[in-house]
């Protein structure tokens, strides 16, 4: 299958300013479906700390909410959260409100997780940090059950869920999950209860903010993914999609002209499709209407047409 785009809905950094003076999501939604691209995509900060975000963090809607607004007005996108911090939520809960999203907007919905890092939301919302990785295991184990349309019932480590039967069931069966992070624990969730991995693209300082492994170069890409689906293989599963983020400033920087040097980017998205890479998230920070939309649609026609 041919290598698929997301545009990533712009983030605005700093405390200041509206990001939503980035495009409406109704115009935006439906010039990126026009466009071309195959997805939509929000990232979340529930609770972030006003120290984060002066030092640059970046203001969030409600992904769920909002990604629900966006398959209002478009019929094609898949729906992502890139990523819902999985650890921030009883599992019926989010099962439930991944279900909704899926069942609203047709089968569209990608639910992307991961195990979350920042002490002070973590702290904020009343989570142990130190239990992230039991607790995304266990919502790894509940979705699937919760969303089968069958009773079940689960004991989790702070929860006892007793003969539930969750109806609707989504459209989808399953919903795709879609596991962000680049450690090992990551990748054995990618490759044992999911359908995606997306390894995160930046920098080695980024990586260890971040807490989780730095790749060091589209060779080092290639084999972790040919490891993720060779663990995949192992547990009698397919990994079927591998999502990345382009990260190359001549398309996204603001002030650059994203038609410039296209042939050098369309060589740059074969090489990570030859690494094994099925979907490109397109992450560009505009800051006005007008800005965002000359953006998506010249990527489109650069880019995205036959």
């Amino acid at each position: 299958m041919a290598l698929r785009f997301i545009y990533h809905y712009p983030d605005q950094h700093g405390p200041d300013g509206d990001m939503l003076a980035a495009g409406g999501l109704h115009e935006v939604g439906s010039a990126v479906e026009r466009a071309g691209f195959d997805g939509f995509s929000l990232t979340e900060h529930p609770a972030p700390a006003a120290r984060w975000l002066s030092a640059g963090g970046h203001q969030t809607l409600d992904p769920f909410v909002a990604l629900g607004y966006v398959a209002a007005v478009t019929r094609r996108l898949r729906l992502l959260p890139y990523l819902s911090v999985g650890p921030y939520r009883n599992p019926l809960l989010l099962a439930k409100t991944a279900a909704t999203v899926d069942k609203l907007s047709g089968g569209r919905f990608v639910l992307g997780l991961g195990a979350g890092y920042q002490k002070s939301e973590f702290f904020a919302l009343g989570v142990d940090l130190a239990e992230r990785g039991a607790l995304l295991d266990e919502i790894l184990e509940v979705l699937p059950l919760h969303w089968s349309g069958e009773p079940f019932s689960y004991e989790g480590l702070h929860f006892n869920a007793r003969d539930i039967l969750a109806l609707p069931r989504p459209v989808q069966d399953p919903i795709p999950i879609w596991i962000g992070g680049n450690s090992p624990g990551a990748r054995r969730r990618a490759a044992r209860k999911a359908q995606g991995w997306m390894p995160m693209a930046g920098s080695p300082l980024l990586a260890q903010t971040v807490q989780t492994t730095s790749i060091s170069s589209d060779a080092h890409l290639a084999e972790l993914i040919t490891e993720v689906r060779a663990q995949a293989a192992e547990a009698g599963r397919e990994l079927q999609d591998v999502v990345y983020a382009y990260t190359d400033p001549g398309v996204t920087d603001p002030a650059a002209d994203p038609t410039a040097e296209a042939d050098r980017h369309r060589t740059a998205f074969a090489e990570l499709e030859k690494a094994g890479i099925s979907w490109v998230v397109i992450n560009r920070s505009t800051r006005q209407a007008a800005e965002t939309l000359e953006f998506v649609e010249a990527f489109g026609a650069t880019y995205l047409t036959a």
